[in-house]
């Protein structure tokens, strides 16, 4: 379990791009459980759209992106150091089963299905309640910058 404040140790990213809120299980090097509440006050609602808001699909995947880093980070105690940037360097079979709304909260349900040369690829799925709301296939690497 991640409350917010462990998660900004972790995370280089801050409001309004911050997706996960809690995580409520981890598995490490295996699994991550985690927690995004949609509010109507985040910026993309004015525009997306504004007589029936809709959280856009690429913060979905930005939302599974920063729970694959979250697990990709727990075996690490302070996270990682201010040299390292997590880059989302791939997705395949994205699909939106349905639209996600200010109130509804996703579930963020991240497994790791390998790490080979750096890259590591993910399963990852968004619910609300029990509706799957998207799904994919997520890349991601680490690296050092100067």
């Amino acid at each position: 379990m991640m409350d917010i404040h462990q998660i900004l140790k972790k995370l280089p990213h801050r409001y309004p791009i911050l997706l996960v809120d809690r995580v409520l299980e981890v598995e490490k090097g295996k699994r991550i459980v985690a927690l995004k509440n949609v509010t109507i006050n985040e910026p993309h609602f004015t525009g997306h759209f504004p007589n029936r808001p809709v959280m856009p699909g690429v913060l979905i995947l930005e939302a599974l992106a920063q729970a694959s880093a979250l697990l990709a980070f727990s075996s690490e105690e302070s996270g990682p150091d201010e040299n390292t940037v997590y880059y989302f360097v791939g997705i395949d079979g994205a699909r939106f089963k349905r639209p996600v709304e200010p109130g509804d909260q996703l579930r963020l349900e991240v497994t790791l299905e390998r790490m080979k040369a750096g890259i590591a690829k993910f399963s990852a799925r968004a619910l609300v309640g029990e509706e799957l709301a998207a799904e994919a296939q997520i890349m991601c690497t680490t690296r050092k910058v100067a």
